[in-house]
């Protein structure tokens, strides 16, 4: 995996575009594809690299999560919390594990990408535009299960690479009446066992492709993407309250065709 500013600039990426609608994994393809990577090693050091990112929401909910851990005997919240979250899961888990190869094979494409973060991006300016705030909920345990099935479901788009696991769910769930905060708030929960489970899967199939060597590179992009992330998060729910969505359409907008000019002179 070469010199260690590879997965560096990898994991300020991850950190930075995880948990905001545009596509953590389509800027990683990107990237990958302007530093001369590529292949099925690369594609696996951008999946765990993820999961740095996933351990700064569940260091920065911590309190919240223990609360639900401990509560899960008790408290009905709690309950409803972990319920909420594995039923929203619960599509990504048959489907992912079903399709892993396909996706991989198929869909791993920079032009997919490109396309797909031009798609969401006009997607993310009409839910701004048309969504209304029709199932009042101010917490994840809050929502129904209808509701939090139906999020679960819009993160099946996620599987495209360039559409965004945050984008398909946070919009999603504004699309489905819930507000910015909360739906926010929800993606960050649902982004726990999703990704966790997304880089155990890749890092079984691929575990051949890895060695000893390639420690180094995972580690230190885990630990840039958990900083990174970290700063992320606690700015994201409090922008995306007061600001919307709207200008991470248009800077998907902007990114996409930028990809496709540069494909189309490569």
């Amino acid at each position: 995996m070469g010199s260690l500013i590879h997965p560096i600039i990898l994991g300020i990426g991850e950190g930075l575009t995880e948990f905001i609608p545009v596509s953590s994994t389509g800027h990683l393809i990107l990237t990958e594809a302007l530093l001369g990577g590529g292949g099925p090693q690369a594609a696996v050091l951008d999946v765990v690299i993820q999961v740095g990112a996933i351990l700064a929401v569940c260091w920065l909910y911590r309190a919240r999560l223990w609360t639900v851990a401990t509560g899960l005997g008790s408290d009905p919240g709690a309950r409803r919390f972990t319920g909420n979250v594995l039923l929203a899961f619960l599509p990504a888990l048959v489907v992912g594990a079903l399709a892993h190869d396909f996706i991989k094979r198929v869909l791993f494409s920079r032009w997919v990408v490109a396309v797909s973060l031009i798609v969401g991006g006009i997607a993310i300016l009409a839910i701004e535009r048309l969504a209304r705030v029709r199932a009042p909920a101010h917490d994840v345990e809050e929502l129904s299960p209808e509701l939090a099935f139906g999020v679960g479901v819009c993160q099946l788009l996620s599987l495209i690479p360039g559409v965004s696991r945050s984008g398909a769910t946070i919009m999603g769930g504004v699309a489905l009446g819930i507000d910015r905060k909360t739906a926010a708030e929800f993606s960050f929960f649902l982004a726990i066992p999703t990704m966790f489970g997304a880089a155990a899967l890749d890092l079984f199939k691929n575990r051949s492709l890895l060695s000893v060597h390639d420690a180094a590179a995972i580690g230190v992009g885990l630990v840039t993407s958990f900083i990174v992330a970290m700063i992320v998060v606690r700015w994201l729910v409090s922008f995306v309250s007061r600001h919307g969505f709207a200008v991470f359409g248009w800077y998907r907008i902007l990114a996409g065709v930028t990809a496709l000019v540069l494909l189309g002179r490569a």
